[in-house]
């Protein structure tokens, strides 16, 4: 068989995995964004160590280490990318079953009026959404192809830098979002696109950030656990 099987890729497809369950339900029927939501953030744990793993092997192949570059970057895309998106429009199906425009009262919106304002709500959310995952194709497209630069640069200077937003950080960013969403009698579907379309452009950004070493890397690992574990608490209380 074709492609790479061995203990350097399995976090890997672990991710994309997760990924691609996570956006399967959150666009199944009503969906579920909370159940994205854990399963974003278990994409951004294996993503975390996938590359330390990887790397663990001395004796890889010029063709394992540019196969587990290629997969990094369609585990992302799904990851990072899809999957953010379709909780977002999860959370939209959640709001439009809870507020339908076409029950307000005639002092409001007429019923045609309605259904138009309603429509527009959802393509401009819907666009939103589509930029995002432009942007973070463009991102990993635009890193693979200049991999062996960047490699240049690191050798040259000796510290490795991100230049603009990495896509990875949207499994820290989104969750907080919706942990606060979270929060009774408090919707905040437009603030999440918002954060979306503001990342989207932070990924496109010429800005550098530097590279996380080994203490970065915990100090994002034990952010998404008390995330995580925030949201259990939420969910024993709440009762939802």
């Amino acid at each position: 068989m074709i492609g790479v099987y061995d203990y350097t890729v399995i976090l890997t497809y672990l991710s994309l995995l997760s990924g691609c369950t996570g956006t399967i339900i959150a666009m199944s029927g009503v969906g579920h964004p909370y159940i994205g939501m854990f399963l974003l953030l278990l994409c951004g744990l294996c993503d975390g160590f996938d590359g330390r793993v990887a790397r663990m092997k001395k004796d890889r192949t010029s063709l394992e280490r540019k196969f587990g570059v290629q997969i990094d970057s369609f585990s992302d895309l799904i990851a990072f990318g899809m999957l953010p998106a379709a909780i977002g429009m999860s959370m939209l199906r959640h709001y439009e079953r809870l507020s339908d425009l076409h029950e307000l009262p005639e002092s409001w919106l007429d019923p045609a009026t309605a259904a138009a304002h309603s429509d527009l709500y959802r393509a401009a959310l819907i666009i939103i959404a589509l930029i995002y995952i432009l942007a973070a194709m463009i991102r990993l497209a635009y890193f693979n192809a200049t991999e062996e630069e960047r490699e240049q640069e690191i050798r040259e200077n000796g510290v490795a830098y991100f230049t603009g937003l990495p896509v990875t950080t949207a499994a820290l960013v989104f969750p907080m979002v919706l942990l606060m969403h979270y929060v009774p009698q408090i919707d905040l579907t437009i603030p999440y696109f918002v954060v979306m379309l503001a990342m989207a452009v932070l990924f496109l950004g010429r800005f550098k950030i530097r590279k996380p070493g080994r203490k970065g890397v915990w100090i994002m690992v034990a952010i998404g656990f008390a995330e995580f574990v925030a949201f259990m608490i939420l969910m024993r209380v709440t009762k939802l």
